[in-house]
């Protein structure tokens, strides 16, 4: 008898330990209602003070507010409308005036019991998920899904949710059957992806909540303005650190989504020229033979862990690209982990030769990652310190006396840097006077100029831009264009017009324990020499290339409450050149375009992508899904190869990837 019951203990053991961990850890998961604490009514309080009073935008917290928070409130914790009902609403809706009431008074705990409801409905949905997937889907039948729910009104029933979800879940699982797996693999595959969803939300805080809170307030006014509570704070200055181990990458979470913020410059996956922004990381595999982990639920936190690792060891990421369509599959890309070094985030330059019309053309062309300074080097009186002007200064210098017939500076995906770098760098190529306006909130302009008189290059520019330029180089792009020094070719820039500042609350209210946070608010806002401000149009380029990008999610205009444009007093420049010839050299550009078989070909499938991104339904059934994969892979690749085949002469991948 005895034998028997170790034999059976021993069998019991050995399931427990071959279990998969993350079925054992969330098998009794328990979602516990949460409270405010003690601090979030000083701290609602105090937020909602400087925040009112100290934002550029001077916007009263009224009851018109109060709506944009109760329904960024709701967006934020069920933005596909995939969890609460309509009568759940309902019930919220007498609070939808009253929100502005609840941050300044700091009562805040209507905002608790709406994240408590969605806490059980999560359950709710969860429980129907773990039974669902208890039995395979019929990937014969024809259905479809609707991906994006956003506009969508709320459901009426829970039977309504059901087949939402049926369908929601049907759709993640063809996805893994079309990359080749089985379904007991889907099965175990999208039950642990759902159970971590459940683990993660039960590990929530008080201040998680407060955090959500206080942001669909603080992006009321505009989407830079944010609060970090002391957990998130740390989060993000680890974040902003200059210091490195892993692929060179701002990961930020989108709706159970991994989604990349922003390449490092000069990092491993900027040099791999793999990864972009707006990618969503999916599974995270180590080495050359790792498997692949999908990290879609994950926390940030953990999925970062995931992919940072030692110098000189691979990370393969599954990613789903930017301009991927409603039913493309993932892409699997393999990095090299290394520390970001200074020296690859530096100004660089190369040569263009170019025949037209029987003439041999050499163009310098230097390419700015984003606009640095060595401020401790200057600081500590080095004569070799680094920054953008200095270096470019030294190779306009080479580039001169190499005899060129041009400069071309690329912009392309610089998102910016010190502003007094932009400034310098514009000095390079006029004479004297301003560069560009700050108006601060209390309506206070100061205008940055360059005071060193004397140009380096006064010779033929260009400069090239794309959406990705923001901020410090869309004030140098639009004082070239300004001052008539240069023509602006590419596409419409981001668009970042704002500048902010963090705000310690600890520190105003004197608290060493830390438990305030921080705020990170818009205080000012810039201008051109021509009195246009650079936010949300962002810079215009005098020739204009076609870009997929117009036709995605990208751009300080596509910011939910961005601010608006406007203009304010020029202020006395000497423009050099008011390019008269600019519409003869537009025609040109265009008849030569016109006749450029290559090009056309690239228009056309450039007007396919953009037909096809603006699908949001799409099919559940497997043969239908198998066609649409077989016409195209992925279209962004096609359109990119079509590009770099026609006659633009520009040599570099990189480069031509942009476009």
């Amino acid at each position: 008898m005895k034998k028997v019951l170790w034999l059976l203990l021993f069998f019991f053991l050995i399931n427990i330990v071959s279990s998969d961990k993350i079925f054992s850890d969330t098998s009794n998961v328990v979602f516990k209602d949460l409270l405010p604490e003690n601090q979030h009514k000083r701290s609602s309080q105090i937020i909602s003070h400087i925040i009112a009073s100290t934002h550029y935008q001077k916007r009263s917290i009224d009851d018109s507010l109060s709506s944009e928070m109760f329904d960024r409130f709701l967006k934020k914790l069920d933005y596909n409308k995939l969890y609460f009902l309509k009568s759940d609403i309902d019930s919220f809706n007498q609070y939808r005036f009253e929100f502005d009431d609840f941050i300044e008074s700091g009562k805040i705990s209507v905002a608790y019991d709406i994240f408590n409801l969605y806490q059980k409905r999560l359950g709710e949905r969860l429980d129907y998920v773990f039974k669902r997937l208890e039995n395979e889907f019929n990937f014969a039948l024809d259905e479809d899904y609707l991906i994006d729910r956003s506009d969508s009104p709320w459901t009426k029933s829970t039977t309504e949710l059901d087949e939402l979800w049926r369908k929601r879940l049907k759709d993640s699982a063809l996805r893994l059957k079309l990359a080749g797996k089985e379904w007991d693999a889907i099965a175990k595959t999208l039950t642990k992806r759902y159970k971590r969803i459940q683990k993660n939300v039960s590990q929530l805080q008080s201040e998680d909540v407060f955090q959500i809170l206080m942001n669909s307030f603080t992006e009321s006014f505009d989407p830079h303005t944010n609060y970090f509570s002391p957990k998130k704070f740390d989060d993000f200055k680890i974040s902003m650190s200059q210091t490195f181990e892993g692929i060179g990458a701002r990961l930020t979470t989108e709706d159970d989504y991994t989604s990349v913020s922003e390449i490092i410059v000069g990092g491993p996956a900027d040099k791999s020229n793999q990864l972009f922004a707006h990618d969503k990381i999916i599974g995270v595999a180590q080495g050359t033979e790792g498997e692949v982990v999908d990290v879609i639920g994950w926390r940030l936190d953990d999925v970062v862990q995931l992919i940072r690792g030692k110098k000189g060891t691979i990370v393969r990421l599954q990613i789903i690209r930017a301009d991927a369509l409603a039913d493309a599959l993932p892409d699997t890309i393999s990095i090299l982990r290394d520390k970001i070094k200074l020296k690859d985030q530096t100004a660089y330059s190369d040569t263009l030769e170019i025949e037209h019309e029987g003439r041999k053309f050499t163009f310098g062309v230097i390419t700015i990652p984003t606009f640095y300074s060595d401020f401790e080097g200057r600081r500590n009186g080095e004569s070799d310190y680094r920054s953008t002007s200095r270096d470019v200064k030294n190779i306009l210098e080479e580039l001169k006396h190499a005899s060129v017939d041009g400069i071309i500076i690329d912009l392309r995906r610089n998102g910016g840097g010190f502003l007094n770098e932009a400034v310098d760098l514009t000095g390079l190529f006029i004479d004297t006077g301003p560069v560009v306006q700050v108006k601060d909130s209390r309506g206070r302009i100061n205008v940055e100029r360059d005071n060193e008189s004397g140009i380096v290059y006064d010779g033929p520019l260009a400069v090239i831009i794309n959406r990705f330029s923001a901020s410090a180089s869309e004030i140098f792009a639009a004082a070239i264009q300004d001052y008539g020094r240069g023509i602006i070719i590419g596409g419409q820039s981001f668009g970042k017009g704002t500048v902010q500042r963090p705000i310690n609350i600890n520190q105003i209210l004197r608290n060493k324990d830390n438990k305030f946070g921080q705020i990170k608010l818009t205080t000012a806002k810039f201008y051109r020499v021509n009195g246009g401000s650079t936010q949300n149009v962002g810079v215009t380029p005098d020739i204009s290339f076609p870009s997929r990008y117009n036709f995605m999610e990208i751009g300080e205009s596509k910011r939910k409450n961005a601010l608006l444009w406007d203009k304010i007093k020029s202020v006395n420049y000497s423009a050099v050149n008011n390019y008269s010839l600019l519409p003869q050299i537009e025609t040109r550009h265009d008849v030569r375009l016109a006749n450029d078989s290559d090009y056309k070909i690239f228009l056309e499938k450039l007007s396919e992508f953009e037909k096809k991104s603006g699908i949001k339904t799409i099919s559940l059934n497997i043969d239908v899904r198998k066609k649409e994969l077989d016409k195209s892979k992925n279209p962004s690749k096609e359109i990119e190869s079509e590009w770099d085949s026609t006659n633009t002469k520009i040599k570099d991948s990189k480069a031509k990837r942009d476009f």
